[in-house]
C-alpha cells in the first residue's frame, strides 16, 4: 500500500457517523488537493469485508456518485447513510453543508 493510500484510509476512518466529506476534501486535507479522483479509486477498491466507512465520502455537489462495483452501489451507499441519520433524496443528493464534517487543524 502506498503512503497516499494509507493517508486516505486513515483520514476516512476519522469521519464520524452521520457526517460526510467530499473526495476532494480528503485529498486536500492530506496535501494533495488535485487528487480527488484517486481518493475515489481507493474507496471503490474496498471490499465487503472492509470496515472502512467508505459510504461517508461523496462528491462535493452533495451527490452520491459511486459508479458501483461488484460489492457497492449508490443504493447501498444511500441506505448506509440513511441508517446514520443522513437524509438522502431519491436522486441520491443530500445537503452536504448540513452533514459535512470539517477535519480539525491537527488532522490536516
Amino acid at each position: 500500500m502506498t503512503h497516499f493510500q494509507t493517508q486516505v484510509l486513515q483520514r476516512v476512518r476519522t469521519i464520524p457517523s452521520g457526517r460526510v466529506v467530499s473526495y476532494g476534501q480528503i485529498a486536500a486535507s492530506i496535501g494533495t488537493p488535485r487528487a480527488a479522483r484517486q481518493v475515489g479509486w481507493i474507496m471503490r477498491s474496498l471490499g465487503k469485508t472492509s470496515d472502512m466507512p467508505w459510504w461517508r465520502v461523496i462528491n462535493n455537489q452533495g451527490k452520491i456518485s459511486i459508479k458501483g462495483n461488484i460489492e457497492h452501489d449508490a443504493r447501498s451507499q444511500k441506505k448506509l447513510l440513511e441508517a446514520e441519520g443522513v437524509v438522502v433524496a431519491d436522486d441520491f443528493t443530500l445537503d452536504i453543508e448540513k452533514y459535512r464534517y470539517q477535519f480539525e487543524e491537527k488532522e490536516s
